[in-house]
């Protein structure tokens, strides 16, 4: 889709399923940045038309704006991966690659700010957690739940490396310039979800890219269904001890800079 136009500096990677209330108003906004950043949308077979929605819109807009289509629904993990591993074998032109969810819970006008971030450092994460982060929308109970999570990955990574200092593990939105996506992607990153997004960064810090946490305010989705349940829930709890000891294990000189 729009082939003909210039790369942007940067790819904006959006996995989706079921987003089709969301997702033309984000790629519209994503699309109206500046500086100019282009869009992969990476689809999981929505039956909700999402992907079709996208294909409408693109020829419209003035960035490129790029849709992945998957037969199924595999999950966040993978459609990173395929991503990821697309941009790097068939999209040169982007020094920077991020990732932000389709449901408006990560501020766009946040992308400048985090291109910043992650031309300097090498990974870039939008933090719930630090001073200056926030989460308004939620209750006690979600809040609790997030923030007592990550502490708990936090500390449970540490026994294991003990200069991992992230303080939001499972946070979704971030940048990393190409350099350090691709050194990170030709090693093993496990889980789905949260989990996931505590590997890719703790495989990034082990590499010696730790991450810079810039501050955001993170807002409850505005339309469409959460794709949190148990198992995403699960799968958090139980992989900060997988990580450690695989890591551990097949490296255990090499515990982050």
């Amino acid at each position: 889709m729009n082939a003909h136009l210039p790369e942007g500096k940067a790819l904006v990677v959006v996995p989706t399923y079921n987003e089709r209330d969301n997702i033309e108003a984000l790629v519209r906004e994503l699309a109206a940045l500046e500086p100019g950043v282009d869009v992969l949308v990476v689809d999981d077979g929505s039956p909700d038309g999402t992907a079709d929605a996208v294909e409408r819109l693109a020829p419209s807009l003035p960035r490129r704006i790029i849709l992945m289509c998957r037969s199924g629904k595999f999950g966040l993990g993978v459609a990173y991966t395929d991503a990821y591993r697309w941009i790097l074998l068939h999209a040169p032109g982007y020094g920077l690659v991020l990732q932000m969810d389709a449901d408006f819970s990560h501020d766009p006008h946040m992308i400048p700010l985090l291109m910043a971030r992650a031309e300097a450092y090498g990974l870039a994460v939008g933090s719930r957690y630090v001073q200056g982060g926030a989460t308004p929308d939620w209750d006690h109970r979600r809040f609790l739940l997030s923030h007592v999570g990550n502490i708990y990955a936090r500390l449970v990574l540490r026994l294991f490396f003990p200069s991992y200092l992230i303080k939001d593990s499972t946070a979704g939105f971030a940048a990393f310039r190409r350099d350090v996506l691709d050194t990170v992607m030709r090693h093993p990153i496990y889980g789905d979800g949260y989990a996931y997004q505590t590997s890719i960064k703790l495989v990034a810090f082990r590499l010696g890219y730790p991450a810079i946490e810039v501050p955001i305010v993170f807002r409850d989705r505005r339309l469409g269904v959460s794709k949190l349940n148990r198992h995403i829930v699960f799968e958090a709890f139980i992989m900060p001890w997988k990580l450690g000891w695989r890591f551990r294990k097949s490296d255990p000189s090499q515990s982050g800079r």
